[in-house]
């Protein structure tokens, strides 16, 4: 092989290339989530077998656990168009209505970040989701009129990452409710292995588990994770990844055993060490360690959580002794009594 082979060719092209490789196009091959699967397969063959459009649906969980790559899977699976949107590219009613009245019958419009959708666009969901139909107003003042549009059953997806944050109107229209939860070791390690396959990628099982234990329950992580190892091991020579080119590489991204990166540790050194373990607030918090705040609610507070390290009280987050033990930091006596 050339020295600079590895080198050629645009990396962003190369990602985007791999990213579709990888994401699986049919139910049997999303791993992981064993009751959503099997509920989802059952909507989706009873809509088929009616020659129905499937109801609509919607995803709910944090970022990176397959909430597009499933809305896509149920495109493929129910064999009808998909057409991908995200909410804040939905500005104007006029952007809606042109999306919805070149819709085929039974397609799938998938909207990502749905809380994120201004009023006036809920509003002309309201309509089109029940009576598949637009309220469209013709001309302006004393001769202004409501015409009604009709569009084709059709199957909307939402997604977010908050779901809390979406309009009870609009939640209620849904008939299907999925929740995507952070994925298991042994679900990982799967993912792990069918992706290795996919690209190429030679790695044994130990080294496949070891990977899935740090990549904090999520696919996206993991894959990440991979490829990044992938160029460690490449660029030594290595044919097969095994546990020691994954310690190896993990120490060099600066990921732990827990799967902690650095604006983890950074985010909970801040509580302890600015603000004596807490509580702080969630702005505070995110302008201590230059974060966005979004960013730091979605991603970095619920594996933080999950794993025991960090807890959301009335009056802010705290690092619980858990945290205090991975950093290796004891706890003060004031801090010992708040616990």
């Amino acid at each position: 092989m050339d020295d600079q082979s590895f080198l050629t060719g645009d990396p962003i092209e190369q990602d985007s290339q791999q990213e579709n490789i990888i994401r699986p196009k049919v139910l049997k091959d999303f791993q992981g989530q064993p009751e959503l699967k099997e509920n989802l397969a059952i909507f989706i063959q009873a809509a088929r077998e009616r020659e129905e459009a499937l109801d609509h649906v919607f995803i709910s969980g944090p970022p990176g656990l397959g909430k597009t790559t499933l809305a896509g899977i149920m495109s493929n699976e129910l064999a009808v168009d998909f057409k991908v949107t995200s909410a804040p590219a939905l500005d104007k009613p006029k952007d809606l209505a042109g999306l919805l009245t070149t819709l085929t019958e039974r397609s799938v419009f998938f909207i990502d970040e749905i809380h994120r959708l201004k009023p006036v666009i809920e509003e002309m969901l309201y309509i089109a989701m029940e009576d598949y139909e637009l309220d469209w107003i013709i001309g302006q003042g004393p001769s202004a009129r409501t015409v009604r549009i009709p569009v084709p059953p059709f199957t909307l997806i939402g997604a977010t990452t908050k779901p809390g944050r979406v309009a009870r109107p609009l939640f209620t229209r849904f008939g299907i409710n999925i929740r995507i939860h952070f994925y298991k070791e042994e679900e990982l390690a799967l993912i792990i292995r069918r992706t290795s396959k996919l690209l190429d990628i030679h790695i044994d099982d130990d080294a496949s588990l070891l990977l899935a234990k740090c990549s904090r329950g999520t696919p996206r992580v993991a894959n990440r994770l991979l490829k990044r190892i992938r160029d460690y091991a490449q660029v030594a020579n290595k044919q097969i990844i095994q546990s020691d080119d994954v310690l190896d590489g993990l120490q060099r991204l600066g990921v732990d055993h827990r799967g902690l990166e650095e604006m983890d540790r950074m985010i909970l050194k801040s509580i302890i060490e600015k603000f004596s373990g807490g509580p702080v607030g969630a702005e505070t918090l995110a302008i201590s360690v230059g974060e966005g705040i979004d960013a730091l609610e979605d991603f970095y507070e619920p594996y933080l959580i999950q794993q025991g390290f960090l807890k959301r009280t009335p009056r802010g987050r705290m690092v619980t002794p858990l945290g205090y033990q991975h950093l290796g930091l004891d706890i003060d006596e004031d801090q010992r009594l708040l616990f």
